[in-house]
């Protein structure tokens, strides 16, 4: 028999045992790890043990900065034994009564200049050699590509007479010049394969409109090798800020040295090693690599995602 007072009902048992579950708290269940979970674990594990393999150099680099110059020779670990800023001291000074400065100019503007000049005369170069036709392309573009069989140390001695007739030695011209001549066989190669993939639509479009060859290339080919462009610039500035050996042919006069020769003076002061100032002189020439490759490959990056976006 069940009371009732007022409409209401009394609970039964089932209903107090459902109330008596839900007032007591429950132990959290344990969520299961999927094998994909595991995966990307062990991924970004190795890619991290790859990056400190790869990076480790340049840390250690920049550590030994900071090294005295008699402690190479006994301490080849990371952390040095008596830290010390004598070498930047030292670099910062100069040598041979050059500042540093100095070799960072001259290296600013042989990098530059070799930026401006290969981007521009490169770009030019693919630009007759994929939108132009002429007689003798095929001979022309051939003759092109076999310069990139032909070693350097080839074409060295008649460079160096040439230019030395022409009173340019211990110059920055015998450097500069042939930048804008379209002497990179490489970068025209690079830049002709990426024009020869635009269609040329565009091309008889722009002629329709009486647009000629120089209105094409600046207003319509530029910008859509944008990426390309990008890639011949860092190359670019990174083999010319690197280079020594055209340097150390065509420049006599220490106070025209770039970084790569201005590192040579380090270690050749009375038959010894200044160790610490010239890997001191060596991690700061490294910077502005560094800073130019993170800097543009953003650009590089974000032309490449936008490319085929663009109609």
């Amino acid at each position: 028999m069940t009371t009732s007072t007022a409409g209401f009902s009394s609970p039964n048992a089932t209903d107090l045992t459902f109330a008596a579950q839900q007032a007591t708290p429950q132990p959290p269940r344990r969520r299961k790890v999927s094998r994909k979970t595991w995966q990307t674990v062990i991924w970004l594990v190795a890619l991290i043990a790859l990056t400190a393999l790869v990076l480790y150099p340049l840390v250690w680099l920049l550590f030994s900065t900071f090294k005295p110059n008699g402690e190479f020779g006994q301490n080849a670990g990371l952390i040095p034994n008596a830290p010390t800023l004598d070498n930047y001291t030292k670099v910062l000074e100069g040598i041979a009564g050059v500042p540093l400065w100095k070799f960072f100019g001259n290296s600013l503007i042989l990098a530059v200049a070799a930026v401006v000049g290969t981007v521009m005369s490169s770009a030019l170069a693919a630009y007759a050699f994929s939108r132009i036709q002429f007689k003798g392309l095929g001979i022309l573009f051939a003759a092109m590509i076999g310069t990139l069989l032909l070693p350097f140390h080839v074409v060295i001695i008649p460079q160096y007479i040439m230019f030395n007739n022409f009173g340019l030695v211990d110059t920055f011209w015998p450097l500069i010049l042939p930048k804008f001549l379209a002497t990179e066989a490489f970068f025209v190669f690079l830049l002709v394969q990426f024009m020869r993939q635009m269609p040329r639509d565009m091309d008889e479009a722009a002629r329709i409109d009486g647009a000629g060859h120089i209105r094409i290339f600046w207003a319509i080919i530029l910008p859509l090798i944008k990426p390309a462009l990008i890639t011949c610039a860092i190359f670019s500035f990174i083999w010319s800020w690197n280079d020594f050996l055209g340097p150390l042919l065509y420049l006599t006069s220490p106070e025209n040295y770039p970084l790569p020769i201005a590192l040579r003076l380090y270690n050749d002061q009375s038959s010894t090693s200044d160790y610490g100032a010239t890997v001191t002189a060596s991690f700061l020439a490294l910077l502005p690599v560094l800073l130019f490759f993170l800097v543009f490959q953003r650009f590089l990056v974000d032309g490449v995602a936008t490319q085929g976006l663009k109609g």
